[in-house]
Formats: structure tokens, C-alpha cells, sequence
């Protein structure tokens, strides 16, 4: 979602709409099976799915009650000037990724599934962004005037990631018929670890991130409970059903700080 990402290798990741990379602290690993299967992503989220060729390799899911929102993007004239995904975080506030703020973002448009969409109070992106390093500290909070009245999702900031375990990817964006603004939700596997970003790679057997899911969670799983370790920001091509897909590491300890100082009361595991 947020304005859009893809990489090549920096550049293209403002139009693929998805990841980032960092300094890597751990080796990429071989991808093995994934633990938990696609038809069952959507659980991660409280909601069903079924099985098909969605998010790029993914599930559509139903967006009763769902945490994961669209976010529209508006103008100075009011006009549509992007849409990414968004996590709830708290009653009040969704996460989503830095590079969907804009500065020509003027308001936005909290879009729950169904129902009217919600004009949101305030935003803001991680100061330290730069757009000319898209995959650097790419988060950013959308705070609401009353309750959004779905569940708020975790953080997870207990623990590192683990290449080699399971997580499942959800957002709004487009899948390989280019259909745009469905919820869907995957599974991939972790291949690298660093202190600013996480990575996965797409293959047959895992999902992709693609244009619009930007600002959607990356989910692990902790005592049994999904939690929010990492941001989509980035693709490493624009074509989505190949290469590798990056994610803002929440637990990096200025992306942890900067969400927490802006929503205190967010849940934590």
C-alpha cells in the first residue's frame, strides 16, 4: 500500500510497493517447506480464506473484523494519490509503511472492508526517512479520532526473527491478474535477518508481496499468537512473482521507539 514499492534494487522499490534491505546479520538459508499452508494464511488474521493465485500466491480472505486495512491516499484536491495496507495496531492506530506518506499526501482514508471509510486525524512517517532510501526506517503511524473497532495485532518485539521459520504476509494489493484492493494473505519463509529488515523469497511453494501491499504485516508466530515482526515495504523486481520481497524490522530498536512514542498503549509480545 502507501505509495508503492519495488526494487531495483532501491528504485524500483517506490513502484513495486513492498520491501527493503539492510545490513544482513544472518546468511540467507535455503527456503524450506512452509509449516503453515496458504489456504490457512487468512487464519493469522481471525478471518477465513480460500485458496487461489492471490497476493501473488496467496488466499483471499474475508475482511469481517480483520485488522488489515486500506489506506487511501488523498491530495491537496482531494484526489486519489495512492493506497497501501495498513495493520491495526491499537483502537486508534494502524501501522503502515513510510514510504505511502508522502508529502503530497494531504489526508487519508481508512478503508475497514465494509462500511464508510474513516478520515484519519494525523499521520506521520519515521523522521529519519528519506525517500532517496526507500528501504531504510520505512514505517509510519495513522492515528484515528475514535476506536476502529477491530482486534489490535501485536508487536513483536520479544524476540528476533528466524530464517528458516514461518511467516504469513497480508494486504490489499495486487495479485498476478493485477487485481487491486482484495484482501489476501500468504505464507513465506524467512531467508535473512538484519537489524533494520527482514527478507523472504519467492518460489512456487510461498507467496509474494505486490503493488498496494505496502504498509501490510509480516507475521510470526509467538506462544502461539501471530505478532507484527515486519513492515512490507519492497520488491526486488516489479514483476512480484519472482525475486525477493523486504519488510522493516519493527524490533529495530529506532522503528520500535519511534511507533511506540506515537501509540503507547499498542500491545506487545
Amino acid at each position: 500500500m502507501k505509495a508503492e514499492i519495488a526494487v531495483t534494487i532501491v528504485l524500483t522499490a517506490l513502484a513495486a510497493g513492498c520491501g527493503g534491505s539492510g545490513t544482513s546479520s544472518s546468511t540467507t538459508s535455503p527456503s524450506p517447506a512452509p509449516t503453515t499452508p496458504v489456504s490457512s494464511a487468512c487464519d493469522a488474521l481471525g478471518q477465513t480464506g480460500s485458496a487461489r493465485i492471490q497476493i501473488v500466491n496467496g488466499a483471499g480472505c474475508s475482511v469481517t473484523n480483520t485488522p488489515v486495512v486500506l489506506l487511501n491516499m488523498k491530495d491537496a484536491d482531494g484526489q486519489q494519490a495512492g493506497s497501501c495496507s495498513g495493520t491495526v495496531i491499537a483502537p486508534r492506530a494502524i501501522l503502515t509503511a513510510a514510504h505511502c506518506l508522502a508529502s503530497t499526501t494531504a489526508s487519508i482514508k481508512v478503508f475497514l472492508g465494509t462500511g464508510p471509510e474513516i478520515v484519519a486525524q494525523s499521520f506521520a512517517r519515521h523522521p529519519n526517512y528519506r525517500d532517496s532510501d526507500n528501504t531504510t526506517l520505512d514505517v509510519g503511524v495513522v492515528l484515528l479520532a475514535d476506536d476502529v473497532g477491530r482486534p489490535a495485532v501485536s508487536l513483536l518485539l520479544s524476540r528476533d526473527a528466524r530464517v528458516g521459520e514461518t511467516a504469513v504476509i497480508a494486504g490489499w494489493g495486487k495479485d498476478q491478474t493485477q487485481t487491486l484492493a482484495t484482501l489476501r494473505a500468504g505464507v513465506a519463509t524467512i531467508t535473512v535477518v538484519s537489524t533494520l529488515t527482514l527478507q523472504t523469497q519467492f518460489t512456487t511453494d510461498f507467496s509474494s508481496t505486490c503493488q498496494g501491499d505496502s504498509g501490510g504485516p509480516l507475521l510470526l508466530s509467538e506462544g502461539g499468537v501471530w505478532a507484527i515482526a515486519g513492515v512490507i515495504s519492497a520488491n526486488s523486481t516489479l514483476a512480484c512473482s519472482f525475486g525477493a520481497n523486504f519488510y522493516a524490522n519493527v524490533r529495530d530498536p529506532d522503528i520500535s521507539s519511534f511507533i511506540l512514542a506515537r501509540v503507547p498503549n499498542a500491545t506487545r509480545r
